[in-house]
C-alpha cells in the first residue's frame, strides 16, 4: 500500500462517506418501530451483495457489543459474537456524531491490509440508539469509489498552482516589508543615543505586519499546497479567514497605539481619532470571536 493512496483517501473522504451513507439510508429504515436483528441482518447483507469487494458486516448492540457473527464475503465467522467493540473508533463515533461515519484507515482482523469501516447508528423511533450497523472495505477499494473525475484533478491542480502563486508573492511581499523595517533602524538611527517614539513604531508596524502576512503564507502553503492540517478544530479556509483577520488586527492595533502617543504628545485634541480606531479593533475582535465560535459549532455538527 503506497503513501498516496492515504493521501488519496483523505481527499476523497467526504465522497466515500457520503456514499456509504446512501447505502445504509437506501437499505436500512431508521427510526422505526420494532427494530430486531432479524430485520437489519438481511438488509446489512444487501449491502455487502452490492459492494463486490466488501471484507464483511457485523452488528453491534447500543453497548457496542456484537451481535451478530461477522458475515465476510466467503465464510461466518460466528466467533466474533459477543466481542466487545465499544472502544472502535467506528462504534464510538457513530454514537458520539449521531450519524454514518467511516474510519481512519487501519490494519484488517479478517486480511491484514488496510481498511476502513464505515458504520450507521440504528434508531428506535423514540430516537434511543438501539444497533450500530459496521461493513468494512479494503483502503483501495474506498480510494477508487471516492476518485476523483479528469474535472475535479484539473482544478483541483489549477487551484493549487494558484494557492502557490499568492503563497509565494506573500512571502516576497513579507520579505520586502522585513528588510524595510530593518531599513529603518538605519536611516531614522534608531539607537539608545537616537530614540524617537515615532521611528521605533514606523519600523515595529513594519515587521509586524511583514510576521502577519508572512504566517498566513505558511497557512496557506502548509494546507492548500502539503496537505497539512493541524489538529486545531478551526482549519482550513475558516483558519485562512483567522489568520487574515488577524494581521488586520494587529495591523490596526500597533496603528492605533502609535497615533495614541504621536497625538499625546503633539496634539492632544485629535487623540479622540486614535479612540475611532480602538473601538473599531475591539469591533474586529468581537466579531472574530463570534465567527470562530459558529465555525467550531458547525464542524463539531
Amino acid at each position: 500500500m503506497m503513501a498516496s493512496d492515504i493521501q488519496n483517501f483523505s481527499d476523497g473522504r467526504t465522497k466515500a462517506r457520503a456514499y456509504f451513507c446512501y447505502l445504509f439510508s437506501k437499505n436500512i429504515q431508521n427510526r422505526l418501530p420494532s427494530l430486531t436483528q432479524d430485520v437489519i441482518i438481511p438488509n446489512l447483507l444487501k449491502i455487502k451483495s452490492d459492494l463486490e469487494k466488501c471484507e464483511g458486516v457485523y452488528l453491534l448492540d447500543n453497548r457496542g457489543v456484537q451481535v451478530s457473527p461477522t458475515f465476510t464475503a466467503t465464510v461466518q465467522i460466528n466467533d466474533d459474537a459477543g466481542k466487545i467493540r465499544s472502544d472502535r473508533a467506528y462504534f464510538y463515533r457513530a454514537v458520539k456524531e449521531g450519524r454514518c461515519t467511516i474510519t481512519d484507515p487501519y490494519p484488517s482482523l479478517i486480511t491484514g491490509d488496510l481498511t476502513v469501516t464505515a458504520s450507521q447508528p440504528i434508531y428506535d423511533e423514540h430516537g434511543e440508539l438501539k444497533f450500530v450497523a459496521c461493513l468494512d472495505m479494503p483502503l483501495n477499494e474506498v480510494v477508487r469509489i471516492s476518485r476523483s473525475s479528469i474535472f475535479d484533478k484539473f482544478f483541483n491542480n489549477l487551484f493549487r498552482y494558484a494557492y502557490a502563486i499568492f503563497s509565494f508573492s506573500l512571502v516576497g511581499v513579507a520579505l520586502l516589508l522585513f528588510l524595510k523595517g530593518v531599513q529603518s533602524f538605519f536611516v531614522y538611527e534608531i539607537t539608545p543615543d537616537h530614540f524617537q517614539i515615532k521611528d521605533v513604531f514606523e519600523a515595529t508596524i513594519l515587521i509586524t505586519l511583514a510576521l502577519a502576512i508572512f504566517d498566513l503564507a505558511k497557512t496557506l502553503i502548509e494546507e492548500e499546497l502539503l496537505g497539512r492540517n493541524s489538529n486545531n478544530t478551526i482549519s482550513g479556509p475558516h483558519k485562512t479567514m483567522v489568520r487574515f483577520l488577524g494581521s488586520i488586527i494587529i495591523a490596526l492595533s500597533i496603528e492605533a497605539l502609535m497615533l495614541v502617543f504621536k497625538f499625546a504628545i503633539t496634539d492632544p485634541e485629535k487623540i479622540l481619532y486614535a479612540m475611532y480606531i480602538i473601538a473599531g479593533v475591539s469591533l474586529l475582535l468581537i466579531t472574530l470571536a463570534v465567527y470562530i465560535k459558529f465555525t467550531k459549532l458547525k464542524i463539531e455538527e
